[in-house]
């Protein structure tokens, strides 16, 4: 899919992918998130919001608080605000999954980074 079967309000470039912001309210956020192949997240958590991944296309390995869970395309998993977090694509295709943010603080300063293949501080 480009980007104009689409629309967004925000769009920013990561090491792992890129995601979309497509939807933003005083108490949620919802994103569209690519994965690039072989690729994967910083593992992390957030004080200011909870988050729920749907799985659009794509296979995606997610650890959640050290337990690692297969997810497949329409898997729903719900990430309590706090929760260490990570998501993966181990495959060849592109990873697309929805993150629905739900609490009282959005920005991308709330991400907690414990380990990073990226070296990104914070």
């Amino acid at each position: 899919m480009i980007e104009s079967d689409f629309s967004y309000i925000e769009k920013e470039d990561r090491p792992w992918g890129k995601f979309y912001v497509i939807h933003n309210e005083p108490n949620y956020k919802i994103k569209r998130i690519e994965v690039n192949a072989s690729s994967r997240l910083s593992y992390q958590y957030h004080k200011g919001r909870s988050e729920t991944w749907v799985i659009i296309s794509g296979n995606a390995v997610a650890t959640i608080e050290d337990e690692i869970i297969n997810l497949t395309q329409g898997s729903t998993i719900f990430i309590p605000k706090l929760s260490k977090h990570r998501i993966e694509n181990r495959s060849k295709d592109i990873l697309i999954f929805i993150e629905i943010q739900t609490g009282d603080y959005f920005k991308e300063d709330d991400i907690i980074r414990i380990e990073d293949d990226y070296n990104r501080i914070k």
